[in-house]
């Protein structure tokens, strides 16, 4: 974990560390902002491919039992 200490400009802003940037913000240049007590964590949003989930099943044999019945 890297830690560095950052100015809040007087509009709220911080810049992020390009090196983070560069690794985490591949895919886009949106974030998640999480906010806790005394906490903020800032998340990569990253796209998920729904397709992997298309055209499949998965099911156990006890599906398949109950369904025969």
């Amino acid at each position: 974990m890297n830690t560095e200490i950052k100015k809040v400009d007087s509009q709220g802003r911080i810049v992020l560390p390009r090196n983070w940037r560069d690794k985490e913000l591949k895919e886009g240049d949106e974030v998640i902002i999480m906010e806790e007590e005394g906490i903020l964590k800032i998340i990569a949003k990253k796209k998920v491919d729904l397709t992997q989930f298309f055209d499949k099943l998965e099911f156990d044999d006890n599906l398949v039992d109950k369904l025969e019945n």
